[in-house]
This record gives C-alpha cells, sequence and structure tokens, in this order.
C-alpha cells in the first residue's frame, strides 16, 4: 500500500497517469494519514477523475468543487470566462448585469464570473440533480443562485429580457464520439453533459433558439463550440436573429462563439 510520495508517483505512473508527479503532490497533500492517502491512490488507479478523487477541480485560479458523477470543469472553458468579462466590463453595462450560466455542471463558470466580477446578479441552471446540488455549493458561496430544470425553463419568469449576459458550456460531444473518449469521461461523467445528438450541435441549437426570449437588447450569448462545429454553431445565432462571431484561443485550445441581440 503506497505511502510515501515516491511510491505514490510509481503507482500512479503504473497505472497510466501522464502527470504522475502533480498528481501525487495533490494527493499527498490531501491525504490526512497514510490510511487516507492509500485510499485516495486506489481511487485514482481505479480510474476515478482526479478531480472527484479530490473533491475539486482548479478553475479560474479556484477551487472549485466537484462532486462524483458531476462534469469536472476543463481549462479551455476558461475562454468563456475572459469573454464574458470582457463584455461585462464594458462601458455602457448595467450597475448591476444579469447573468445566466447554463448547463451549469459544478457551476465553475458562473462562480469564477462571480468572483471576478461580485456585482452580477448571477443565476445558474442545470438539468442533473447531482450536478445542482453541486453548483449550490460553489454558487451560492458567491451570492449566485442555482436552479433545477431543463435549459431556461426553471429560470425565473422576471428575467425574460434582462439578461446581459448568458454563457453556455452546453454538450458538444457527437453520440457516435462519446465512445472515443477516455475513460475518466465517459464512465465518470454523467451522459447528459457530454451527448449533443448526431451532429453535437442539438442542445447548442435549443440554447440559441431559447436565448432570445431571454437576452436584454445588446445582451450576448456565449456558447463553447469546437472549431470544426463553430460555423454551424455561428449559423444557429444567426437564424435566431444574433449576430455571431468567433473567438479561439490557441494557448487553452478553445473556440468560442458570442453573439449579440439587437438593441
Amino acid at each position: 500500500m503506497p505511502v510515501s510520495p515516491s511510491s505514490v508517483v510509481s503507482t500512479l505512473r503504473a497505472a497510466g497517469c501522464v502527470f504522475a508527479e502533480d498528481e501525487a503532490e495533490l494527493l499527498v497533500a490531501a491525504a490526512r494519514t497514510p490510511a487516507d492517502l492509500a485510499v485516495l491512490v486506489d481511487r485514482r488507479v481505479a480510474g476515478l477523475p482526479l478531480e472527484h478523487v479530490l473533491g475539486w477541480a482548479g478553475f479560474c485560479g479556484l477551487r472549485i468543487a466537484v462532486d462524483p458523477g458531476v462534469f469536472v470543469p476543463r481549462r479551455r472553458t476558461e475562454l468563456l470566462v475572459r469573454e464574458a468579462v470582457a463584455l461585462l466590463s464594458a462601458s455602457g453595462a448595467a450597475p448591476r448585469p444579469v447573468v445566466v450560466d447554463l448547463c451549469c455542471g459544478s457551476g465553475a463558470v458562473g462562480t469564477a464570473l462571480a468572483t471576478l466580477l461580485p456585482e452580477i446578479d448571477l443565476h445558474a441552471a442545470d438539468v442533473d440533480p447531482v450536478a445542482v446540488a453541486c453548483a449550490r455549493r460553489n454558487v451560492e458561496a458567491v451570492g449566485g443562485r442555482v436552479h433545477e430544470g431543463d435549459l431556461c425553463a426553471p429560470l425565473p419568469v422576471e428575467l425574460a429580457g434582462r439578461v446581459d449576459v448568458l454563457v453556455a458550456n452546453a454538450p458538444y460531444v457527437p453520440t457516435a464520439a462519446i465512445g472515443l473518449m477516455p475513460p475518466e469521461a465517459r464512465v465518470h461523467e454523467p451522459r447528459v453533459a457530454l451527448d449533443g445528438g448526431a451532429d453535437g450541435l442539438d442542445v447548442q441549437r435549443r440554447v440559441t433558439a431559447a436565448a432570445p426570449h431571454w437576452l436584454a437588447p445588446g445582451g450576448h450569448l456565449l456558447i463553447e463550440t469546437s472549431a470544426s462545429q463553430a460555423p454551424r454553431t455561428a449559423e444557429a445565432f444567426a437564424r435566431g436573429g444574433l449576430v455571431p462571431r468567433l473567438v479561439t484561443s490557441e494557448e487553452l485550445d478553445a473556440t468560442v462563439v458570442v453573439g449579440t441581440s439587437p438593441v
């Protein structure tokens, strides 16, 4: 049973963990006793995502609580946060901008936004009750509210026409490609957070169709997508009456489509 840092590294490396040294350091720091460390290492070796083992994920410099069975926030999704912050910080923004984090999972995006911009009126929503319970731990700690239900359906009706920024990391993996994902994702993360339908854009199209009802004049919809899917995502924005533009980051290997509603 591994108890020393060096033996933990060896065990993780033998299990195929690419960043064994980094993971070992985190697991050792999280363990209160050698017995705790052995349990944590065993769970990681069994294939549980490191974030589920630790109970948190690093995102935008924060520790976001991530419970087992909840989608793990990816670093590329930080581009959503960067772009939303830039839009909300622009001159002319409302004194208390309304922000919605849709398909929120752990609530990482909304939590990061409210941490960076404490003045926002933050709402988050997800259809998965396990994710909602996790998101409440993160989002409520920064003054936001979390709603359970399908896409925009659970949002308070008084938000209609008042949302300044709506961010969505909606699932965009084509159904047939889920089987090709690493086991950490396809086995331990909820399918509802991954499966975007035949072409990966089913949920994105639903979000785009609903967004104009909720956005304020001049409000913005931001959706994470892939580079190959981005042109079709942008087309869906345009069909919904939004003016689309594409934002990419080589550093994060990330793509976001931003749509602006007419003023």
